[in-house]
């Protein structure tokens, strides 16, 4: 039986091996559903808002789902057939989580307990698919969140109660606001904003995104891979050089 040892390995690998986990949260019509499609191919939507209109042209795959059974079989069939796609979209977090707690309040009558429920349902859900072998992005919809004794705003991901939402940021490689501007033209441009400030929630796990990045997924995997590729390249080099004047050593 192999060791222990014969797992560790560097960083780079694993990142490699398990692909980017990104969330990108926005307003309804901000583009979400249309930067899922811009992801790597082959692609899998998984739309629990049936909103696919805006990409009905798109190469990708798609499929709707309406109860927590569904994702649950979706899941498993991603599992059992990691080489299938590249990249999947769940669109939106924000509305499974509403789905589950509609499932969960069919089986109490306390409120609370189905609320508790949820948190616990979701991160377990949101955990299984981060840790899928491929790129996985989630979308949600956009809370605002007003100070009153400051009266500043705050934007975050929105989802059922008050925990989850904080919980997000945790879970993920990259946290996106989606942010949509009128140029000098008048032309509706779309930014993803990847750096928190004191309005909108925010990461870059990577450090290797600008502040504002087009909104184009295989643009943003591009910039985040390739510099996780070289930097396990540069470490396998490194070790191997290590080993290598440890036998001379000897």
């Amino acid at each position: 039986m192999p060791s222990i040892s014969s797992r560790f390995v560097p960083p780079g690998q694993l990142v490699e091996k398990q692909g980017v986990c990104l969330l990108v949260y926005g307003p309804a019509g901000s583009g979400k559903t249309v930067l899922c499609s811009t992801a790597p191919s082959p692609t899998l939507i998984i739309s629990a808002e049936g909103g696919l209109l805006s990409i009905r042209e798109s190469n990708v795959s798609a499929i709707e789902v309406t109860s927590v059974a569904d994702i649950a079989e979706i899941y498993d069939h991603l599992y059992k057939n990691p080489g299938e796609f590249q990249t999947v979209c769940l669109d939106s977090i924000s509305e499974v989580s509403e789905v589950v707690l509609a499932n969960e309040k069919e089986k109490t009558k306390d409120p609370r307990q189905a609320y508790g429920t949820v948190i616990d349902e979701m991160m377990k859900l949101l955990r299984s698919f981060r840790d899928l072998p491929m790129d996985v992005v989630m979308t949600a919809k956009q809370e605002r969140i007003r100070d009153d004794s400051s009266g500043s705003v705050l934007y975050m991901p929105s989802m059922v109660g008050a925990k989850l939402p904080q919980a997000l940021p945790y879970i993920f490689d990259e946290v996106f606001a989606m942010r949509v501007d009128k140029n000098e033209e008048g032309d509706t441009t779309r930014w993803l904003q990847t750096e928190k400030d004191w309005q909108y929630e925010a990461k870059d796990r990577s450090g290797l995104l600008q502040s504002f990045e087009k909104a184009d997924l295989v643009h943003i995997f591009n910039k985040v891979k390739t510099a996780s590729k070289a930097t396990s390249s540069k470490e396998k080099i490194s070790n191997i050089k290590s080993k290598s004047e440890e036998t001379n050593n000897g």
